[in-house]
């Protein structure tokens, strides 16, 4: 049995699965606020209830929105600041007496499409998690890419390639500091600031993506074509086998309707347009992501 826990800023989750990948139990709680020993006993005690409910032992897995450094030890990156710089993986393997494995959240989304997801049986999978922000994941041969600063993946904070004379000039700010990050164009929140700017009105993402108006039309296009030449970089340094998108950007249809094709005219000579598909686990894939941090011995 394969236990994985997705440690969210709001909620902590635990999964079990069967050898198969079938779900054996779900539970879901509130992550406590400020308490970094708090959260430590939450998931010490989602793992251990799971287990007695189950009357099985499992691996442990576990999907944080950060990651380790090999160089300290210590939790780094992370928009839950409460877990920066402490030793995560090494407190829960002791509260819970075994190893336990951890990984950003963006590559357990990567291995879980890429393992029995929507690029099941793909060898390069790039996941793509587009939403507040615009992260990313690597998995290669079934494993998960962590690379010698554990920054794998991290694709959004990249420049945008490819950069108008307007985009260039108009270049937004990004949090980590910089302006022009592909995150800080191509995310849901970018987006609509882009919308609101011009039109002085609200709307989502996704409505904006499915408004033809003459407003919301041209900007949306222009969104894709940035949303492209971003993924056409990945392409050229990957060439992946798939691209996985989840999130919530993931339900505008137009990306998997366009991008392959725009995708392809971007890239350097891929000779056939790169396979981008919706993720089948949705929200879940974090979770069953960090179960799969246990492949098969």
């Amino acid at each position: 049995m394969r236990i994985g826990i997705d440690l969210g800023g709001t909620k902590t989750e635990v999964v079990a699965l069967d050898a198969g990948g079938t779900e054996l139990i779900r539970r879901r709680v509130p992550t406590p606020k400020d308490d970094y020993d708090a959260v430590i006993r939450t998931m010490r005690d989602l793992v251990l209830g799971a287990e007695a409910e189950l009357e099985m032992r499992g691996t442990v897995g576990v999907a944080i929105p950060g990651t380790i450094s090999p160089t300290t030890g210590l939790v780094k990156n992370a928009n839950s600041t409460r877990l920066i710089g402490h030793p995560l993986d090494k407190d829960l393997a002791h509260a819970l007496a075994r190893e336990v494995r951890v990984a950003n959240d963006a590559n357990c989304f990567a291995l879980s499409e890429a393992t029995d997801g929507a690029a099941a049986g793909a060898d390069i999978v790039f996941g793509i998690i587009a939403g507040t922000g615009v992260g990313g994941g690597v998995c290669v041969g079934g494993r998960v890419l962590i690379g010698a600063h554990a920054i794998a993946g991290e694709w959004g904070h990249n420049p945008l390639p490819r950069p108008t004379l307007e985009e260039v000039r108009d270049a937004p700010r990004c949090y980590c500091g910089r302006a022009g990050c592909i995150e800080a164009w191509c995310s849901g929140p970018a987006l609509e600031a882009q919308y609101e700017a011009k039109t002085g009105r609200m709307l989502k993402a996704t409505e904006i993506a499915d408004d033809p108006g003459p407003d919301a039309a041209p900007l949306f296009d222009a969104w894709l074509d940035r949303f492209a030449r971003a993924v056409a970089s990945l392409v050229n340094v990957l060439d992946p086998d798939a691209v996985v998108i989840g999130g919530g950007l993931s339900k505008i249809a137009r990306l998997y309707e366009e991008l392959p094709a725009r995708v392809e005219a971007y890239a350097f000579s891929p000779q056939g347009p790169t396979r981008i598909v919706q993720a089948i686990h949705g929200d879940s894939s974090g979770v069953r992501g960090a179960a799969w941090l246990w492949p098969e011995k």
